[in-house]
């Protein structure tokens, strides 16, 4: 990362940037978090950077700026940087229905009514197009929500929170073409395995593995050496544990039977939460963002083009809370808009969290976050490896504690 510099030639306070420190090390001190590493910048240098406590808590092994830690669904926006790459290139149109390259999705259906065990379904009236995908507006879902029927029959088919043993990409994409979908594409929101069809979908675009495209056009190029699918053995003891609340005390207990998945080269290569990544590594990520697709005399993407994508893509511009059933995801509803691969503020008092209309932002699972704000010039990442990312209001309260430092 850049070096870091004086946060009062920045516009921030360095007694109230302090706080963030002392607010999150009691989550640590207290057993709620193992440890944690929290980057803050602005105008390109870093204002604040700090790590506390234990990257592997019962090996006694201290969170360190080179920790590796589990992105899992801020894989989403690095996907769909990378589906943005080929649409520059003139390889298709956001319009376009996914069954021109996914002939598995040319005929999808629809639940309408039903139990799992005898669901009714309709054919889908308009096809899945490219910006359903990116904008979670196809009609997929997760299994692991629990919410809705068609969950249900995700989970029946082996799609809970992860795909059936021994799918690749290509065999997950096919079997998630065969179950319904949770609404009509393009009249609802809903959180789900969109980013994963999506990453499939560059993959027949691009005629090359999805691992094989990130690694060759973001990831060397922006100098991200330390992010990609699994950890290998050499730098299996920088990767962070894995924990999870235990249900009656809160404490962190570790989840060692999915954290260890990180240790290995997966099968399915998930676009839509597979990767590891370190601070540094995402901190070069966000800063291309906020330099308008540009780091370093590396250009990925035309300014315009990222100003396109991080806009509210929503129809009749309106927000999350109007289109989405209940469900999981990774952010709050009022008042949030969603681009293409991102969530975006439109007002940021109905959430009643402080933050700048245009900031753009996403979450992974084990309670990771980034935020970029053009108005402000601020980028903040939150490393942690809690899930799920419900469990605690890390995000909200680190959003508190920058905003409230910013003194200019």
């Amino acid at each position: 990362m850049a070096l870091r510099t004086d946060p009062d030639r920045i516009g921030f306070d360095p007694a109230r940037l302090a706080r963030i420190d002392e607010h999150f090390g009691r989550y640590v001190d207290d057993g709620r978090l193992a440890g944690w590493q929290i980057v803050v910048t602005r105008r390109g240098e870093i204002a604040h950077s700090a790590t506390y406590g234990m990257r592997d808590r019962e090996a006694g092994l201290p969170v360190e700026p080179d920790t590796i830690w589990r992105v899992y669904s801020m894989t989403k926006p690095i996907t769909s940087v990378a589906a943005m790459m080929l649409w520059e290139e003139g390889r298709f149109e956001l319009t376009d229905p996914i069954g021109r390259w996914l002939p598995e999705f040319a005929d999808v259906r629809v639940y309408d009514k039903g139990p799992v065990t005898k669901p009714y379904t309709v054919p889908a009236v308009e096809p899945i197009r490219i910006w359903h995908l990116l904008t979670h507006m196809s009609g997929l879902t997760y299994g692991f929500a629990q919410v809705s029927v068609v969950d249900g029959l995700y989970r029946a088919a082996g799609f809970d929170l992860g795909v059936p043993v021994g799918a690749d990409l290509a065999a997950a994409s096919q079997g998630l073409a065969r179950l319904p979908l949770l609404f009509q594409p393009g009249t609802g929101w809903n959180y789900g395995v969109s980013t994963d069809v999506l990453g499939r979908l560059i993959e027949v675009v691009s005629g090359q593995r999805l691992d094989e495209f990130l690694a060759a056009r973001i990831f060397r190029p922006l100098g991200m050496t330390d992010t990609g699918w699994w950890v290998e053995e050499a730098d299996a003891k920088r990767l962070a544990a894995l924990y999870f609340p235990h249900p009656a005390t809160g404490q962190a207990i570790r989840a060692d039977a999915l954290g260890r998945l990180a240790l290995a080269a997966p099968d399915f290569l998930s676009g839509g939460g597979g990767l590891v990544s370190t601070a540094a590594d995402y901190h070069r990520f966000t800063q291309f963002l906020l330099r308008g697709g540009e780091l370093d005399g590396v250009r990925l993407l035309g300014p315009r083009t990222v100003r396109f994508m991080t806009r509210n893509h929503l129809p009749d511009g309106r927000d999350l809370a109007s289109y989405s059933p209940t469900g999981f995801a990774e952010t709050v509803l009022d008042g949030i808009g969603f681009g293409l691969g991102f969530a975006v503020v439109q007002d940021p008092v109905p959430s009643r969290v402080p933050s700048s209309a245009g900031e753009y932002y996403w979450g992974g699972m084990a309670s990771t976050a980034f935020w970029v704000d053009p108005a402000e010039e601020v980028t903040a990442m939150l490393f942690t490896q809690l899930m799920p990312s419900s469990t605690h209001p890390l995000r909200p309260q680190l959003r508190q504690l920058v905003y409230s430092a910013l003194v200019d």
